[in-house]
């Protein structure tokens, strides 16, 4: 992968959690600002480099179908939709504010280029496991990625869905696990642990990449391994650091939900500038 390449989705990612650290000094009510900071590169790489979208045309046939299953993590899927292009970034101006089109959850009929609203946990890896099905009914070319939380692995719902992607052989999709080990309530170990993901999705028939979920190197890689022959669907196990790049938030249980005063936006944006200036 070009350098140069590397650096812009680096920088893209930090932008995205600009836009979540302003959002959450403006927001009366505060964000989901833990999770949706921890999965910044990854839907830097998806939506800049990995998927097939094009957001003039929103509803395009041959798209390639994302899902956020933690739909609670909006603000960051709102951020890296707007600058794709897909909406005004203005937009996060009015972020959950009544009529607005982006909500603290997923609303696919408010935000444009949403596949799928989301938010109550579980539901998410179902619905893309259906959709992965149909496509491959269809033989299409597009694909589909879907990223869950850690803590959504609580859902059995979520084991459904694993064993009948493989079942299907759904080689058309590939599921990404923030893994940040946080969910709402603590550390995931502590709450009902997980251990040893890897293998027990890989016991469940998915073959399974297990990379640094910061690393867009590494992430761009795992995207691109696509195993001819293996009809399997493909799991990204991507390691995070919940509230990544906030000083303050970093591996907290408090940084799930934040409401930002303003002199904690400027250090959060300080703290960002800082890992901005590394990149360059």
């Amino acid at each position: 992968m070009d350098p140069q390449k590397i650096k812009e989705l680096q920088m893209i990612a930090c932008n995205i959690r600009e836009d979540i650290v302003r959002t959450a000094r403006d927001c009366s009510e505060g964000v989901h600002a833990g999770g949706s900071l921890s999965m910044a590169e990854i839907l830097s790489v998806l939506f800049f480099h990995v998927m097939s979208v094009d957001p003039a045309r929103p509803d395009w046939p041959e798209r390639d179908r994302f899902v956020l299953s933690k739909g609670h993590g909006n603000v960051g899927l709102s951020a890296a939709m707007a600058r794709k292009g897909f909406f005004p970034l203005e937009d996060l101006k009015r972020f959950d504010q009544l009529g607005a089109p982006l909500s603290m959850h997923i609303d696919k009929h408010r935000m444009p280029g949403v596949e799928v609203s989301s938010g109550s946990l579980g539901h998410g890896l179902p619905i893309a496991v259906g959709m992965a099905m149909a496509g491959k009914l269809d033989q299409a070319a597009w694909k589909v990625y879907c990223i869950m939380g850690d803590g959504e692995l609580m859902e059995g719902s979520m084991w459904e869905a694993l064993m009948a992607a493989a079942h299907y052989k759904l080689k058309n999709l590939t599921g990404i696990i923030d893994r940040n080990h946080f969910s709402l309530d603590g550390p995931t170990e502590e709450i009902m642990g997980l251990e040893p993901l890897v293998e027990k999705v890989q016991a469940f028939g998915w073959r399974v990449i297990e990379v640094d979920g910061h690393d867009v190197s590494a992430l761009l890689a795992a995207f691109a391994d696509d195993a001819p022959g293996d009809e399997r669907p493909k799991m990204i196990v991507a390691n995070t650091i919940k509230g990544k790049g906030i000083s303050f938030l970093e591996n907290k249980t408090s940084s799930h939900f934040a409401h930002f005063k303003p002199e904690q936006a400027e250090q959060a944006l300080q703290d960002l500038a800082e890992a901005r200036a590394k990149i360059q």
